[in-house]
């Protein structure tokens, strides 16, 4: 009787350590993916992009695989089934990350090259956006940044600025930005001003609160 307590008590030890073999392997598979491993690539180029001239070849290199992992990464993910909380948050950490040296690098630089007026434009798009986000919070007890189609233009044509201010019509394209930007932050000001629920994935003002167009 005693060795055959012992044999199942040896069996549930055996079964618990498989267990936790398992899960751990399984932890360890969706920290090493794919995905993950283009995110770190963008934190590796992001750092590299504090060493280079602004603007100079080397930085618009660096500057472009940054934006291509940051595209790639999530679709991996999303492809391959890898996507978690950990991903997540590294993705996170490396957008601060991007912030943190754009602000430090890129924005002294513009400063020198765009005229003061573009900046107070760019205050008031600020300003516009942040009571988009204020009446959200309000209308909605919670922070909500919608994925409207204007709000990925916005997204793309201002990654694309530094390429088009090594051209003589850079000023030109940072103006055009400037109306894309205010243009995409009124409309979602409006949205949340006219909607009763709230839906992130909401494209345009002219689509119902069904996810249907109008």
């Amino acid at each position: 009787m005693k060795n055959q307590l012992d044999r199942q008590l040896s069996e549930k030890q055996k079964k618990a350590t498989d267990k936790c073999t398992v899960q751990s392997g399984v932890k360890v598979n969706r920290i090493l993916t794919a995905a993950n491993g283009l995110t770190m690539l963008r934190i590796i180029g992001t750092v590299g992009l504090i060493f280079p001239v602004v603007l100079s070849p080397l930085f618009l290199g660096l500057y472009t695989l940054t934006g291509l992992t940051d595209v790639l990464d999530g679709w991996v993910a999303r492809k391959t089934g890898t996507d978690g909380e950990f991903g997540a948050k590294l993705d996170s950490i490396a957008d601060l990350i991007f912030c943190v040296v754009m602000i430090l690098r890129l924005f002294p630089a513009l400063s020198e090259k765009l005229p003061v007026q573009i900046w107070y434009a760019v205050a008031a798009i600020v300003l516009v956006r942040l009571g988009a986000y204020c009446t959200a919070v309000i209308q909605y007890r919670r922070f909500v940044a919608l994925h409207t189609w204007l709000n990925k233009l916005t997204g793309v044509s201002v990654f694309l600025t530094p390429y088009f201010l090594t051209f003589s019509s850079g000023i030109r394209y940072c103006w055009a930005v400037c109306v894309l930007a205010f243009a995409a932050s009124l409309e979602e000001l409006a949205i949340h001003l006219s909607r009763k629920s709230c839906n992130a994935d909401t494209k345009s003002f002219f689509q119902k609160e069904n996810g249907q167009s109008e």
